[in-house]
């Protein structure tokens, strides 16, 4: 037996023994079958270097020029490592990174490796692909568990685990960027790092944080407690951290040790690309989003609640985004109370957001990093609603924004359709806040992606 992921005509898998196996479909005009099990071979080993020559299954091969170990120059191999759990914040940061990688180096190689259920309905450009997991979902601060294959947790962890390994080995990229988890979901990343280490491969590599993780007591235990510094001591050469240490001094809530602090960055904020649109004629428009949605189902029905109380000569137009993972009952649920609302638009999902941000007059949403940063990047008014559950960063985020004058914020005990609905007329007559924090974060990854490619080669 054996707990098998099927790649097109190639299925990955690890057998009774924790081998690595694959196995390749026997395409014909015939049909389509599986070879028998004894045909089943092992995973090619990862590459061992042995003086000048590089050795792939124990067989010795040619010293390879550098440029074929991996990118060089214009054409590096980058990977990006997204565990993804809950929401859309993570797979939408990712993507931004490979935009910026491939815009910089138009013939890099970048490879996504990703759990996020969503990946595949986003523009991916040329030079970029990815690579699914099984997706996992977060249940508490630190517990997590497959969304969909709930009877195998076990497999489902190897199988991640493998698919990590075998990708980025065989891959052999220049530099990789780790999102948030240094050893990845319960250190499923761990047999990846040491194989690198031992083989010395030069890949460079890179943890990127967002500004905030959770309340500074509980985040200095978690990352003190899972080895999390320890994990970046052994293998990483840079910590970036995507915000401003004016907004949120992140090496020292989180009590980062001197040895990492020595490695760490502020990039700033990540600035999106926005569109100029000309204002539509008719009412003020109002985008109501909550990122994937599995929560947001609160904020969404506050706001219509709260819009049908308004008199008849107070005229909104309404954009409500769903996300792709509210729950179908709670969709029903609002449907059935609100679609005969005029002027409301329901969506469930949009990939391009960025059209309905140029369009909007005041955007209702959570305070997720990656929505505050499109929100400060396209200089709108907006009212956020941050999630307080199971971790605390939206709600640090909403307070130190709203702290600033940036945004408002409704704390969740205090959320009602009263509240919510007064707050965004008082948002279409109010003045933007001209300042904004340092948004110059792709700019500082793109310099400090160049230094790491060159070092590497160097040493290569």
């Amino acid at each position: 037996m054996w707990n098998a992921v099927y790649f097109g005509s190639c299925c990955l898998g690890v057998d009774a023994l924790g081998r690595v196996m694959m196995k390749f479909e026997d395409v014909s005009e015939s049909g389509s079958r599986f070879f028998s099990e004894a045909s089943v071979q092992s995973a090619p080993q990862p590459a061992l270097q042995n003086g000048r020559s590089w050795f792939t299954n124990g067989h010795p091969s040619p010293t390879l020029p550098e440029e074929k170990m991996g990118g060089s120059g214009s054409s590096p191999k980058i990977v990006l490592y997204s565990h993804d759990t809950f929401g859309m914040g993570n797979i939408r940061r990712t993507l931004l990174l490979a935009e910026e990688f491939i815009t910089t180096y138009r013939d890099a190689s970048i490879l996504i490796i990703t759990g996020s259920p969503m990946i595949h309905a986003f523009r991916i450009p040329k030079g970029i692909d990815y690579i699914k997991l099984p997706c996992l979902d977060r249940f508490g601060a630190e517990q997590y568990a497959p969304r969909y294959l709930s009877g195998c947790p076990e497999e489902v962890k190897q199988t991640r685990e493998a698919i990590l390994r075998e990708s980025i080995l065989q891959f052999n990229p220049d530099l990789i960027v780790v999102d948030k988890r240094a050893a990845g979901v319960d250190g499923e990343l761990l047999p990846t790092l040491h194989t690198l280490r031992q083989n010395g491969r030069h890949t460079r590599l890179v943890l990127g944080v967002r500004d905030i993780l959770d309340e500074p007591e509980r985040t200095r235990h978690v990352l003190a407690g899972n080895g999390s510094f320890d994990v970046i001591d052994q293998f990483y050469d840079e910590v970036w951290i995507y915000g401003c240490k004016t907004v949120f001094d992140t090496v020292s809530e989180y009590a980062f040790p001197e040895s990492v602090v020595r490695k760490t960055v502020y990039c700033g904020y990540l600035k999106r690309p926005t569109l100029s649109t000309e204002r539509l004629d008719g009412p003020p428009r109002i985008l109501v989003t909550t990122g994937g949605g599995g929560d947001g189902g609160d904020v969404i029905q506050a706001y219509l609640a709260g819009l049908s109380t308004l008199p008849r000569n107070i005229a909104l137009h309404s954009t409500i985004i769903f996300g792709p993972q509210m729950p179908q009952a709670r969709r029903a649920e609002i449907l059935g109370r609100f679609d005969y609302m005029a002027d409301v638009t329901f969506l469930e999902f949009e990939a391009e957001i960025a059209n309905r941000y140029a369009q909007s007059d005041v955007v209702v949403s959570q305070a997720g990093y990656n929505t505050v940063c499109e929100l400060l990047s396209f200089s709108r008014r907006a009212i956020l609603v941050p999630r307080s559950e199971p971790v605390r960063e939206q709600l640090i985020r909403a307070r130190l924004m709203a702290q600033r004058g940036f945004f408002e914020c409704i704390e969740p005990q205090d959320l009602t359709p009263e509240t919510l609905i007064a707050k965004v007329r008082e948002a279409l007559t109010s003045s933007l806040n001209p300042t904004t924090p340092d948004l110059d974060g792709l700019p500082v990854i793109r310099e400090r992606a160049a230094r790491l490619l060159n070092c590497r080669r160097r040493a290569a």
